[in-house]
């Protein structure tokens, strides 16, 4: 009777080394995860304009600033008014980016021969609302960086600003901000 067990035994260590060898060897069942690289981004394209050494169109890393872009156009030229400008500005796709220069000086002798001003001072120069950067943009009173950020997604979701009235449509300028920049700006 002890070699019965023996023997029954032996038939069910075959089976479970049988088992064992069909689960290893089977091919895995669905498909492996594949892990991929984070997308890369794509480098921004602007339009650098004004008192710069060499205006013209520049690719930049994304996430790049006004002063990245001024790098990349040579510098700044003499002339240009830097409290005009925010150099830490981010930079968006697109974008055309205006540096003004500074008025001209006039000299004391000639002022005596000039016509007298009026009351009003001399006319400061217009921001373009289709083609002014968000530093350009933020210099105008009552805008800021929010309501600047909301007129260029304005612009680039509906086109250019067909007249100066039309700038009311962004969400934040109603009426009174309007009033307040209707002479500086044009179209």
């Amino acid at each position: 009777m002890k070699d019965w067990w023996k023997i029954l035994f032996g038939v069910l260590c075959g089976l479970l080394a049988s088992g064992v060898i069909l689960l290893v060897g089977r091919a895995p069942r669905g498909t492996p995860f594949q892990l991929l690289p984070p997308p890369t981004p794509l480098p921004i394209i602007v339009h650098l304009d004004g008192a710069v050494k060499h205006p013209g169109l520049f690719t930049l890393a994304p996430g790049a600033r006004l002063k990245d872009a001024l790098e990349a156009a040579g510098g700044l030229l003499p002339e240009a008014d830097t409290q005009k400008i925010n150099l830490a500005a981010p930079l968006q796709d697109g974008e055309k980016i205006y540096i003004p220069a500074l008025a001209p000086q006039t000299s004391p002798v000639f002022e005596q021969n000039l016509a007298p001003v009026t009351s009003t001072g001399s006319v400061p120069e217009r921001i373009n609302i289709n083609t002014a950067s968000q530093a350009e943009l933020e210099t105008l009173p009552g805008i800021g960086a929010v309501i600047a950020q909301r007129i260029i997604a304005y612009r680039t979701e509906h086109g250019p600003f067909q007249s100066i009235e039309e700038i009311q449509n962004v969400p934040g300028i109603g009426p009174k901000t309007f009033e307040k920049i209707k002479d500086l700006i044009t179209v």
